[in-house]
């Protein structure tokens, strides 16, 4: 879930533990974004080039393009959507589905603040000012909107693909897109989590007579 880090308020006890091999995984996808987040902030976005991250993530190119398949993934890709979905199934049955998704959505929010707010402006300010990286997460949300669909299809019922679950879905993760668009939009002014959980009111009641 882009652009802020999933929630994880279940144990990671709860959780099956993960292979050697995959804990290597990660651990090489986190320096590669340890190292892109560092270049970028010394020289820039554009002047960051792969050779330079494989560089200082001590890892070859090929691996850097193994893991991430264009420079924009690597600045958005977490590993976290399965985690969001488990938070989803894991909420109770017999709760409205918007107050499952307004409490999932603001520990996400709040959850990726708290582990790093650098990393969350910086990702936020990168969709702002790169047309290639807002483009990019548009594409990866737009993923994250059908794994949205399946666990609304899961709760509710319905068919994953009609077109209100779908609508529904994408109307979640346009405003957690254009939310965080604005909040970088302004300065990284305010609490990320207070206007998330505005735009969560206005897609739940709809717009506002008054003006803010």
């Amino acid at each position: 879930m882009n652009p802020m880090t999933a929630a994880r308020t279940s144990s990671p006890a709860d959780r099956p533990q993960l292979s050697l091999r995959e804990r290597k995984k990660i651990k090489t996808r986190e320096a590669i974004r340890t190292a892109t987040y560092a270049l970028v902030k010394e020289q820039g976005y554009d002047a960051t080039t792969i050779d330079q991250i494989a560089e200082r993530a001590e890892v070859s190119p090929s691996t850097v393009f193994r893991y991430f398949p264009t420079k924009e993934d690597i600045v958005l890709t977490d590993e976290y959507d399965p985690i969001l979905m488990e938070e989803l199934r894991a909420r109770p049955t017999d709760e409205p589905w918007s107050d499952s998704m307004r409490f999932v959505m603001l520990e996400a929010a709040r959850q990726g603040i708290e582990e790093d707010e650098e990393v969350a402006r910086l990702r936020t300010q990168l969709m702002v000012q790169v047309p290639a990286v807002r483009s990019r997460m548009m594409e990866s949300m737009s993923v994250t909107g059908r794994m949205l669909c399946t666990a609304i299809s899961e709760r509710t019922g319905r068919d994953p693909d009609s077109l209100e679950v779908r609508v529904y879905a994408m109307s979640l993760i346009g405003g957690l897109m254009e939310t965080s668009l604005y909040w970088a939009e302004n300065g990284h002014q305010g609490d990320f989590t207070a206007l998330l959980d505005r735009t969560m009111t206005v897609l739940q009641h709809g717009l506002p007579h008054e003006n803010r």
